[in-house]
This record gives structure tokens, C-alpha cells and sequence, in this order.
């Protein structure tokens, strides 16, 4: 079975976009953490969007400012294979992207019995929220950052119930940034 999992940034108060929906506070960028984002993105994978994250991202990666800023990730983001789920949108314009429109769970399901790389969701904090309330997300890749937003929306925006997690690893960068890394822990255990 494939697996699925979440790298999303955070502000340190829990926040992984502003008020106004951004994410440009998490460009906290060295040497040391765009050699980080250049290995993430070759590491092959299937990405996984919602529609905003998808229209964000296909905006972005393909034109030549991205190529030139950032031309290992440009690289990677433009060639991996890419999930979009939207009910709104009609076509999936980016390179190697398909459009699902159907239940996220049953779409994601389906996914992860489908032979092929292991899956990532970039962003995306709505279906994040619902995948992970459906035990759907095998780990939690969580980049906290040193900055203070005090509004936004938080990445489990909407859950109903606790989601225990346990600390599988984690890495410290010279930027501040410390990514965290989780595994779902049953309840009961």
C-alpha cells in the first residue's frame, strides 16, 4: 500500500497561512534549507493538492522566474506526477497533473491501493484537515518556523477529534527552521 503523507509549514504559534491566505513568511531561505528543498523534491513521489494550492503552485513552478530562482525544485515540482481535487475546477493544465473530483476519502483510498510511488500533500491545509480526520495521513512533516503570525488558519482547521501523534525524527537548520516529523499513534495505545 502506498503512503501518504503532509510537509506543511507552520508559524511557531500553529499557523501554516496568514490572514491572507499566504505563505510568503515562509521563505526563510539559506544555503542549507534550498539544498533541503532541492533533495525533497527529487525524491520522486506522486504530490497531492487541493484546488487553491493547485492553482498557487501550477501558477508558479513552470514559469522562469521559478526556474531561475530555484531550478532543482522547479525541476522536480514541474516533473512529478500531480493529484489535484477540486469540484470546481475543469481541467489540470500543469504537466503530468490529473483532475479527481469525486469524495476526497474514497478518491485518496483508491490512491493508496494503486500501485506506484509513495504520495505527498503540499499545502492544502482543507483536505489535510479531512484526510486526517479520516486516518488517512501516514506521517506528518511539519517545517516550524521562527516567526509569530498571531491570526491565520491552522492546519487541522476544522477537526473534530484529537489526532495522537508520536516524534519520529527531527532536523534543526541553521535558519531557524526545524522540521518535525510524526506518525499517528491510535488512541488507545
Amino acid at each position: 500500500m502506498r503512503r501518504l503523507a503532509v510537509f506543511n509549514n507552520i508559524s511557531l504559534d500553529g499557523y501554516f497561512v496568514d490572514t491572507r491566505g499566504e505563505m510568503s513568511w515562509a521563505h526563510n531561505q539559506d544555503e542549507e534549507w534550498r539544498n533541503f528543498a532541492a533533495e525533497n523534491a527529487k525524491g520522486g513521489g506522486e504530490l497531492l493538492f487541493g484546488r487553491i494550492t493547485y492553482e498557487m503552485m501550477a501558477s508558479f513552478w513552470p514559469s522562469p522566474a521559478a526556474r531561475q530562482m530555484n531550478p532543482a525544485v522547479a525541476e522536480g515540482m514541474n516533473n512529478m506526477r500531480k493529484v489535484v481535487f477540486s469540484r470546481t475546477l475543469r481541467q489540470a493544465s500543469w504537466n503530468n497533473t490529473r483532475l479527481l473530483q469525486g469524495d476526497l476519502g474514497m478518491e485518496v483510498r483508491k490512491l493508496k491501493n494503486e500501485s506506484g510511488p509513495d504520495m505527498v500533500i503540499l499545502g492544502s491545509g482543507s483536505i489535510v484537515s479531512q484526510l486526517a480526520q479520516e486516518g488517512l495521513i501516514d506521517e506528518y512533516q511539519v517545517v516550524v518556523h521562527p516567526i509569530v503570525l498571531c491570526h491565520g488558519r491552522t492546519l487541522f482547521e476544522g477537526g473534530k477529534d484529537r489526532i495522537r501523534l508520536t516524534l519520529s525524527q527531527s532536523r534543526a537548520f541553521g535558519n531557524g527552521n526545524v522540521v518535525l516529523y510524526y506518525k499517528p499513534v491510535a488512541l488507545d495505545e
